[in-house]
C-alpha cells in the first residue's frame, strides 16, 4: 500500500472508532451516574478516554504522514509510535481517577440501582467494543500500524472492564454492594497492564529494535547473481516503514555502473521479499570480502 493511502486508511479508521467510543462512553457513564453504579460510571469514563486516545492517534497520524525534510531525513513515521505512548499515558491517568472514586465508595458505601436496562446497556456496549477491538487489531497487523494496534489494546482493556462491570452488577443484584468498588479496583489493574503492554511495544520501535531476521535478508541479497557475501545487516524503523542497510561483497573488476546496477538489484530483491521496507542502503566491498564471507560460512 502506498504511504498516502496507508495514512488515509488509518486516519479513517480512527475517526470511525472515535465516533463509536464517544457513543459508548456517553451511554455507560450517563446511566452509571443515573443508577449510582461506580463500576459502570468508571467504565464509561474509560471509554471516554478511549475516544481521547483516538484524537491523539489522529493527530499523530497527521504528523507522521508528512514527507521527509531537512530536520527529519528519515521522515516522520515515528510520530505514530510516539502517539501510542500518549495513549498509554491516558490509560494511567484513568487509573488515578478510578482509584480515587473506588476508595471513596469503600469509605462511603452506597447501593447502586441495578435493573435489566443496566445489563442491556453493558451487553450492547460490550458487543460494540468486541467488534471494534478485533477489527482495529486485524487491520493494524495487516498494515503494520502501531497506533491501530495500540488503540485496539486500549479498546480490549475496555472489554475486560465491561465484563468486570457486568460481574459487579450481578453481585450487587445478589446483595453484595461492596463488590462494585472492589471490581472497579480490578478494572484499574487491567488498565495498568494494558498501558504497560503499549509502552513495551512502542519502545521497541523507538529504540530501533531489529525488525527483520538478519539471515532472511542475507538470503535475499545472496539470491542476486554477482553477490558473493553479505554481512553487517541492520534494520530499524516501524513495521510499515523499515530501513535496511547491509554490506555485500562483489567482484572488484566491476565498473562503477555495473556495481551500481548490482546494488539496485539487491535493493529490489529485499523490497520484494519483505513488506514495509522503504529504503535499502547497500555498501559494496571488494572480492576479499567474498573470501571472508566463505570462510565465515564454513566456520
Amino acid at each position: 500500500m502506498a504511504r498516502d493511502a496507508y495514512y488515509a486508511t488509518v486516519r479513517r479508521i480512527l475517526i470511525i472508532i472515535f465516533v463509536l467510543n464517544v457513543g459508548v462512553a456517553l451511554l455507560k457513564a450517563g446511566y452509571g451516574l443515573y443508577s449510582g453504579s461506580l463500576s459502570m460510571t468508571t467504565d464509561g469514563l474509560h471509554s471516554f478516554f478511549d475516544s481521547t486516545s483516538n484524537i491523539i492517534g489522529i493527530v499523530g497520524i497527521y504528523i507522521a504522514s508528512r514527507p521527509p525534510d531537512r530536520d527529519h531525513p528519515y521522515g516522520h513515521s515515528k510520530f505514530e509510535t510516539f502517539a501510542s505512548l500518549g495513549i498509554a499515558v491516558l490509560l494511567f491517568a484513568t487509573c488515578f481517577q478510578v482509584l480515587d472514586a473506588a476508595i471513596h465508595r469503600l469509605l462511603n458505601p452506597t447501593v447502586p440501582q441495578v435493573t435489566i436496562l443496566s445489563f442491556a446497556i453493558m451487553g450492547a456496549t460490550l458487543a460494540v467494543n468486541l467488534v471494534v477491538s478485533a477489527y482495529e487489531y486485524i487491520i493494524g497487523r495487516r498494515l503494520g500500524s502501531s497506533i491501530l494496534i495500540a488503540d485496539s489494546m486500549h479498546t480490549r482493556s475496555d472489554i475486560y472492564a465491561s465484563l468486570a462491570v457486568i460481574l459487579s452488577l450481578f453481585a450487587v443484584r445478589m446483595g453484595y454492594p461492596a463488590a462494585d468498588p472492589v471490581i472497579a479496583l480490578l478494572v484499574t489493574v487491567l488498565i495498568v497492564h494494558t498501558g504497560i503492554e503499549i509502552i513495551k511495544n512502542s519502545s521497541e520501535v523507538l529504540l530501533d529494535k531489529a525488525l527483520i531476521d538478519e539471515g532472511a535478508i542475507i538470503e535475499a541479497a545472496m539470491s542476486v547473481k554477482g553477490v558473493c557475501s553479505c554481512h553487517r545487516v541492520r534494520t530499524r524503523g516501524s513495521p510499515n516503514d523499515i530501513f535496511v542497510d547491509l554490506h555485500i561483497g562483489a567482484d572488484p573488476s566491476l565498473s562503477l555502473e555495473e556495481a551500481h546496477d548490482l546494488s539496485v538489484e539487491v535493493e529490489e530483491a529485499i523490497k520484494g521479499s519483505f513488506h514495509g521496507v522503504r529504503d535499502v542502503v547497500v555498501h559494496l566491498e571488494p572480492k576479499d570480502y567474498c573470501e571472508l564471507g566463505k570462510s565465515e560460512g564454513s566456520g
